[in-house]
């Protein structure tokens, strides 16, 4: 039976947002190719009529996933009155801690995205910096170089925060990390302005 291009595009979608749940999930290794198509309810056979590759899928997949937690990002910080610190907290939420599938793939896949192929590395570096650059735009303050700098730290040590508290079993334990990550990311944030005080609301 042949289709049209309408259906094979949502297909494709539908294997990509799978895709998506499962690596952010499972991580790279443990996602197959059988069981992927198997939750989309498609056959293993229809999925190189997709993708070249598990590496194909794996960089589409990432990016996808990037993008949209970059557009959220973005939202939560022009949704604050103060963006940098609406950015921080949202990303820094129990709930993102506790629902990884839904999550950010730089804090869930980096540590497997360095084993993975050259260019599986470049698409995944392309959209980390987007997200840097999300981070830079909500800063108070600073010129371009100090922004991008600061940025970049905030933006590991929002991803280094969220591993660590979804490693640690304890939840009050593991909430104290969240709220140490977001008082020490306002402390880089206000350095870009000179200075200022971080807000200690919960």
């Amino acid at each position: 039976m042949r289709y049209d291009k309408g259906h094979k595009d949502a297909t494709h979608r539908q294997i990509l947002e799978t895709a998506a749940l499962r690596l952010l999930r499972d991580g790279i290794d443990g996602t197959g190719i059988a069981p992927l198509m198997a939750d989309a309810g498609l056959t293993h056979g229809g999925f190189y009529s997709h993708f070249a590759s598990k590496d194909a899928l794996v960089r589409e997949a990432v990016a996808h996933t990037l993008t949209q937690r970059r557009g959220k990002l973005r939202r939560s910080a022009e949704r604050a009155d103060d963006p940098i610190e609406g950015l921080i907290r949202y990303y820094l939420r129990p709930i993102h801690r506790d629902m990884p599938d839904k999550g950010c793939a730089i804090a869930a896949l980096s540590s497997e995205i360095a084993r993975q192929s050259e260019t599986t590395r470049a698409v995944f570096t392309e959209e980390l910096f987007g997200s840097i650059g999300v981070v830079a735009d909500a800063l108070p303050g600073g010129d371009a170089e100090m922004r991008r700098s600061t940025a970049t730290a905030i933006m590991a040590l929002l991803a280094g925060t969220l591993q660590l508290a979804r490693v640690v079993p304890n939840p009050e334990q593991s909430d104290a990390i969240l709220e140490d990550g977001i008082e020490a990311a306002l402390k880089l944030a206000r350095g870009t302005s000179g200075g200022g005080k971080v807000s200690t609301d919960k």
